[in-house]
């Protein structure tokens, strides 16, 4: 579905990300792993159109979206969750959510269908549909980022670092939240630094070093290779 060749970008001088190469399958759930200034959100701003690469391919669905704008990239069906999540937190929780629907505005039975999915995956957000989204708590706010990105119906959904700044048992609903939106057919890019229970719900990984991917698996050669378990899992 997704594949980064040889992917490369650079502030000024500075190489963020230096050939980069990603493939996710159709129906995947893959991570990638790595400290902060890794490359992770980088190498998500470049498959989404907010960076534009210095070198190398991004390809979706066997076409070449490197450089488009995007808008064209969530048409296309990818849809990044940002790491600060990026709420109105004026407007309610339903108007955030409707926001994430702007490209299907026009199908307004479709809309209404996923918005009730997002109801049903998040209970809390139909309770408070009518809040302020500043008014909720940080893992509410984060259930509503995700949300929001459900809405435009992706079929790749790229989420950046959601279990940041959530408490435990937070982060464990926020997990199997994620592993059902993957089981119900959205495929899946994960950024997480949470590499122990990522691992436990992805198919595969890949972990970034200083801009480059050093080690990459499945998440079961991943979670036992001795640099990875030192590194990331504290074992």
């Amino acid at each position: 579905m997704l594949k980064l060749s040889g992917l490369s970008v650079k502030y000024g001088s500075y190489a963020a990300i230096q050939e980069v190469d990603i493939e996710v399958g159709n129906g995947e759930l893959v991570v990638l792993l790595g400290s902060n200034g890794a490359g992770k959100s980088t190498t998500f701003k470049a498959i989404s159109g907010l960076e534009k690469p210095s070198a190398g391919s991004i390809e979706f669905e066997g076409t070449a979206i490197g450089g488009k704008s995007p808008e064209r990239i969530v048409q296309a069906g990818i849809v990044q969750c940002a790491e600060d999540r990026k709420l109105f937190p004026r407007m309610t929780v339903y108007e955030n959510l409707i926001m994430g629907a702007y490209v299907h505005r026009k199908k307004k039975q479709a809309v209404k269908q996923s918005l009730q999915h997002v109801y049903e995956l998040f209970p809390i957000l139909h309770e408070k549909k009518e809040n302020a989204a500043g008014s909720l708590s940080g893992g509410q706010q984060q259930m509503l980022a995700i949300g929001r990105s459900l809405m435009s119906m992706p079929k790749l959904i790229l989420l950046d670092e959601p279990s940041i700044g959530l408490a435990p048992l937070i982060v464990e609903q926020m997990f199997d939240v994620i592993e059902k939106i993957n089981q119900e057919g959205t495929t899946v890019l994960l950024a997480e630094q949470n590499a122990n229970a990522a691992l436990r719900i992805a198919d595969r990984g890949y972990v970034f070093e200083s801009g480059s991917i050093v080690v990459q698996g499945t998440s079961q050669e991943l979670l036992t290779n001795d640099e990875v378990r030192k590194a990331y899992i504290g074992a």
